[in-house]
């Protein structure tokens, strides 16, 4: 058998890409964060890749449709995967949620790493993106928390009001998510309670991918 050129045999393992989803409040992004710490990985939340909305006067971007699949410029997203699968970097957008726009001429370098995480309410939805994840993971929880802790975020991070919150999930949130997020949980490799410690839910997620021999990178697990 002939030996393989030496430039083939140096070439690293395409990286390990992993979908996270889950309804907004539901937990996903703390797992998400948790995971990146565990795996050493890269983290593409889909939120920085909401579409600019500089073109609409300030009083109406507030009224749009968050949480629409045609919200998130998705097919970017897929581009950058592609490129960091491909080890190469890429530059994501930095989002600016107190005004609904991208900051111009900003963007974050993102460097690749051998695993890649993705996060989002709508980040099982999007079949392009399905077709990229080794392993997904779907967050549940009940309506009520996630809204207790949707209004806890966006009044903390995000410039809003209760009541601005309150309304948006009521006209827009629960009704998206009722549509589309929840359904996509039937694509997800292991669902996780939101609800449960979240030392119980990486343990759970650990285990399966024990099971199903993926290889993780070696260090001890810190306290939780």
């Amino acid at each position: 058998m002939p030996s393989l050129p030496s430039e083939q045999l140096s070439l690293p393992r395409r990286p390990f890409i992993l979908g996270i989803a889950g309804c907004s409040g539901s937990g996903k992004t703390t797992l998400a964060k948790e995971l990146t710490q565990q795996f050493k990985a890269t983290l593409l939340p889909l939120d920085f890749y909401y579409r600019d909305l500089g073109h609409l006067p300030l009083d109406q971007r507030p009224l749009q449709n968050f949480d629409h699949p045609d919200s998130i410029e998705h097919t970017l997203l897929v581009e950058h995967i592609n490129a960091l699968a491909n080890y190469q970097p890429i530059h994501r957008p930095i989002y600016d949620f107190a005004n609904h726009t991208r900051i111009p001429n900003q963007t974050e370098l993102i460097h690749p790493a051998e695993f890649l995480i993705i996060e989002g309410i709508l980040a099982l939805h999007y079949e392009d993106l399905r077709t990229l994840y080794d392993f997904s993971i779907y967050v549940d929880a009940p309506n009520q928390i996630c809204l207790n802790r949707r209004i806890y975020r966006d009044m903390r991070e995000r410039g809003r009001t209760e009541e601005s919150v309150r309304a948006q999930f009521d006209a827009t949130a629960k009704p998206m998510a009722d549509k589309y997020v929840l359904p996509s949980a039937a694509y997800a490799s292991v669902t996780v309670e939101g609800t449960d410690a979240l030392d119980w839910s990486v343990e759970q997620i650990l285990k399966r991918l024990h099971q199903l021999g993926v290889v993780l990178p070696t260090q001890s697990r810190p306290s939780l």
